[in-house]
């Protein structure tokens, strides 16, 4: 690769610090700890990275990333397959699987509508959900996609487009979050908590 140091110690941290979520000198300190017992660490690291770079890739069904396709969730018999959760990407539905908040199955868009990014509906895995819902079983649709105004217009265009084919479309609650306080929420969160009340 181009713009990597000659040094393997160098080079290693260059590329672990170009991982989300860590530093240059979050790595530094990753690499001296993994080159102190190499063969408990660093060499089963290695493995399993060439492995996961061989096996994983996307599930032919929903789009999450698996050694198999279709993935472990589509494959799943326990799953309720007449409910299907949209998500934007496998982030989003792997922190669902971490919070067993779902146990239907999902569809992995891949993105959000930006106009001004350039992201239109060809983009998105859109067609492949609506076969999906055509070929029939499918009761209801979650659309959770994040609170912003790309996911907001997303969801908008999936639910006109889902419309036509009878299933009951539904979309995640937004607004105060668990002990969250009501002076430190910003206005558009304080706006949807309201439009989203219920009887109590």
């Amino acid at each position: 690769m181009r713009d990597l140091p000659d040094d393997p110690i160098e080079r290693l941290i260059a590329l672990l610090a170009r991982t989300p979520g860590m530093g240059r000198r979050s790595a530094r300190r990753a690499v001296l700890k993994m080159l102190m017992r190499p063969q408990e660490t660093m060499l089963p690291l290695a493995d399993a990275l060439t492995e996961a770079a061989r096996a994983v890739r996307p599930c032919e069904t929903c789009g999450n990333l698996d050694a198999q396709s279709p993935c472990g969730i589509c494959r799943d018999p326990q799953r309720d397959r007449h409910l299907v959760c949209v998500v934007e990407g496998v982030a989003d539905l792997w922190a669902l699987e971490r919070a067993h908040a779902h146990r239907g199955l999902y569809h992995v868009l891949g993105g959000v509508l930006s106009p001004l990014g350039g992201v239109g509906p060809e983009d998105l895995s859109i067609q492949p959900l609506l076969a999906r819902i055509a070929d029939g079983g499918v009761e209801e649709v979650i659309i959770a996609l994040p609170a912003t105004v790309d996911g907001s217009a997303t969801a908008h265009y999936l639910t006109d487009r889902l419309k036509p084919s009878g299933v009951a479309v539904t979309r995640l609650a937004q607004g105060v979050p668990m002990g969250g306080a009501l002076d430190v929420l910003d206005e558009g969160t304080l706006a949807a908590a309201l439009r989203a009340r219920r009887p109590v």
